[in-house]
């Protein structure tokens, strides 16, 4: 093409959160925009609805607005050629009934203003009141292009009676490059990762009672005992999965204090993503965490709190191994073992699976560069 097509496209999403998989998520759709926006002669130039616009802005050099503030949202979405919702796990009702309204408004707002909608690899549900589903069904079908994350959400928008197409594609997140970040080795932190493997362990709250940090640390000891492995504890929330990781660290007690180490304050998803690419076999909680390791072809242990968990180690055809509710840490324990020896045979049989959901993470950004050039063409 002699010409570039410059679209301007509002980003909406739990972003500037500090959650390093949301991050993620929005990191990964901006790379994959700028890729297939190149591939197509079109010069996407983001606008991302954040909680915190000027530090989003800071470290994605993009344009922000904040997210609460309807004025700026307004704005945003007025100046820009068209809005994408996700992904991640918007229109879902467990953490709070607000959460649809509010995605939902966002895609509203950009359908009045006559501007296209595009729905980016998200994960929908679980959908508790029923009432949702006409708001979600409603605006779906205004939306050009519809994309969720697995199997299970098509579904449940089926059983909603979305009448538009729905596609199934990776989380984004697969398909995010390392970049040029320098990992911090464990050995800066006192404990040699080159000689030692490095099993990195991403935990969040969920029991009211802790039983499930207790469990994890009951298979840490298992593991270190028999091992010559180090521990790597991977924050993904902050600060809320520092703190429980030092929870669990503590019940590990001072015999292992000088085999663990924290991945403090790391932020940007990259960067973490690095981090991820150290280990040898990843035990995680946080849905992000485990596909980082899928992405970077990392053995990992899925303890499962949400249907999120399971649908994707279904896409590896795996399971998880322990959930909250039922967390037997001897399994946890002998499944980290088995797969400390059998990495490699691991890396192997996941290869093509892993490869095939990288280049699909790139499908909905192509789908929206191609709505653009078809509009362009039509002209």
């Amino acid at each position: 093409m002699d010409t570039v097509i410059t679209k301007r496209i509002v980003l909406s999403g739990y972003y500037g959160f500090d959650n390093s998989g949301d991050e993620a998520v929005l990191q990964s759709i901006l790379l994959a925009l700028e890729e297939q926006g190149k591939a197509s002669g079109i010069r996407f130039v983001p606008v991302v609805l954040s909680i915190q616009p000027e530090k989003t802005s800071r470290t994605y050099g993009v344009e922000s607005a904040h997210r609460m503030r309807l004025g700026e949202v307004i704005r945003a979405i007025r100046g820009a050629d068209g809005l994408i919702s996700g992904g991640g796990s918007l229109l879902q009702d467990a953490t709070s009934a607000k959460t649809i309204p509010y995605y939902l408004a966002i895609l509203k707002i950009a359908q009045w203003l006559g501007k296209p909608t595009f729905v980016y690899s998200q994960g929908i549900g679980p959908v508790h009141k029923k009432m949702f589903f006409g708001w979600i069904r409603s605006t779906f079908d205004k939306s050009q292009y519809i994309s969720v994350r697995d199997q299970e959400s098509k579904q449940l928008l089926q059983r909603m009676k979305v009448g538009n197409e729905i596609a199934v594609v990776p989380d984004p997140v697969m398909g995010m490059p390392m970049g040029s970040y320098d990992v911090q080795r464990v050995a800066a932190a006192g404990v040699d990762s080159e000689v030692k493997p490095v099993i990195g362990v991403s935990v969040r709250y969920w029991n009211q009672d802790r039983s499930e940090l207790k469990a994890l640390a009951e298979a840490l000891k298992t593991v270190l005992d028999n091992s010559e492995t180090v521990i790597r504890f991977l924050p993904f929330h902050l600060p809320s999965d520092a703190a429980a990781s030092a929870e669990v660290r503590d019940h590990l007690g001072e015999a292992y204090r000088s085999r663990i180490t924290m991945a403090d304050n790391v932020v940007h998803p990259q960067h973490m993503l690095a981090e991820v690419s150290q280990c040898a076999v990843l035990i995680g909680m946080r849905l992000h965490s485990l596909i980082y390791a899928a992405s970077q072809a990392v053995p990992m242990i899925g303890i499962s709190y949400d249907p999120k968990i399971d649908q994707f180690l279904n896409r590896l055809r795996m399971t998880s191994v322990a959930t909250t509710e039922a967390f037997q840490a001897k399994t946890v324990a002998n499944e980290t073992l088995r797969l400390l020896k059998e990495r490699d045979s691991w890396r192997e049989e996941k290869r093509e699976l892993i490869h095939q959901l990288k280049n699909e993470a790139q499908f909905p950004a192509k789908a929206i560069a191609s709505f653009y050039l078809k509009a362009e063409d039509s002209r």
